[in-house]
């Protein structure tokens, strides 16, 4: 165990197996997705919501109330939500399918891929409960959710940093013809990069911050936690830039190799889903098939099933809060 996680922290409740992200006293945006897709839908009458039971949980319940008329409760029936989704596309609607990752990938992949894939149809599946965002153990922990999605054909997949990010990217992935597969974070959002001047672009990565000693490739919420491990190895005259990369499939590998090709920096991908089929792997093969062989690590989170327990704790097992990533970039430098 490093020394960042060895610090004495206060005993945690059962509360904090399924809390927000979000650290304390950081700013946060209630229910981004659910809201962002309410304004969309009152200038794209196509939009419908259709979620299998967890419309409240997936913050789909705000766009049940304002177009009750266009929201669909399927039930706790993820294979009927998809083949159902499917259908509605077919007859020219927009449907945005909603639940958790674990029930769309593990329950429902063969009917996203045939149904919606295999016949590119323009549904939007948006899941809540990515990689290790609950504390309930593999049965809601969606760490290969990623790799799934990104092997599937036609399938764009997105991985979301913050709420701005959502936001940006519901109009994004409704403008976008075919299926998308979108992880999705609910309830007490962090908002981070609006203090960048970000804007979200489908198939682009983003230099975030630059810098001369350590090069982040990060996705999801593990862009937040390198901007904050960029923050404190700050102060130790550790200079790190930050790529964050939201779009996996389409891979922005351009940018991506022309930022990793810079000379003497070590390249670290994060991301919060399994070592294997994720970012990190995207990443290695995008680098060995350019020619660009940086020293390169990978935080991610273990090829094994999760423990259950307290998020703030598990992020410290699983090397991926911010203390545990500062400790490993210090290791590896």
């Amino acid at each position: 165990m490093s020394a960042a996680t060895d610090i004495k922290k206060p005993k945690l409740t059962t509360s904090a197996m399924i809390a927000s992200i979000a650290s304390e006293g950081q700013r946060t945006r209630a229910a981004p997705f659910g809201k962002a897709l309410v304004e969309l839908a009152a200038q794209r009458p196509e939009i419908v919501g259709m979620t299998a039971d967890l419309g409240k949980y997936t913050d789909l319940h705000l766009f049940g109330q304002a177009y009750p008329e266009r929201y669909f409760q399927m039930g706790m029936a993820e294979q009927l939500l998809m083949g159902a989704a499917g259908g509605m596309a077919k007859e020219g609607f927009v449907p945005f399918a909603t639940t958790y990752a674990v029930f769309a990938t593990r329950r429902a992949y063969d009917f996203m891929h045939q149904v919606i894939a295999e016949e590119n149809l323009n549904v939007k599946i948006c899941c809540a409960l990515p990689g290790l965002t609950t504390g309930y153990g593999p049965s809601h922990q969606a760490a290969e959710d990623l790799a799934m999605m990104r092997a599937m054909p036609g399938m764009t997949v997105i991985d979301p940093c913050d709420a701005l990010e959502i936001e940006q990217a519901v109009p994004a992935i409704a403008a976008h013809n075919g299926p998308v597969y979108m992880r999705l974070l609910r309830g007490q959002v962090p908002l981070v990069l609006d203090e960048y001047g970000y804007q979200f672009e489908l198939g682009k990565a983003k230099l975030i911050r630059d810098g001369r000693d350590v090069l982040f490739i990060s996705t999801g919420l593990m862009t937040m936690r390198a901007l904050e491990a960029a923050a404190a190895l700050q102060k130790d005259s550790v200079d790190a830039a930050v790529l964050h990369v939201p779009t996996l499939k389409p891979l922005d590998v351009e940018t991506i190799t022309r930022e990793a090709a810079k000379s003497g920096r070590l390249v670290v991908v994060a991301e919060n889903h399994s070592t294997i089929g994720g970012l990190g792997e995207a990443v290695a093969t995008t680098l060995m098939r350019a020619g660009v062989h940086p020293v390169f690590k990978q935080i991610a989170l273990p090829d094994a099933f999760l423990d259950a327990g307290a998020l703030p704790t598990l992020h410290d097992r699983y090397g991926i809060s911010t203390d545990a990533v500062v400790a490993s970039v210090k290791s590896w430098l």
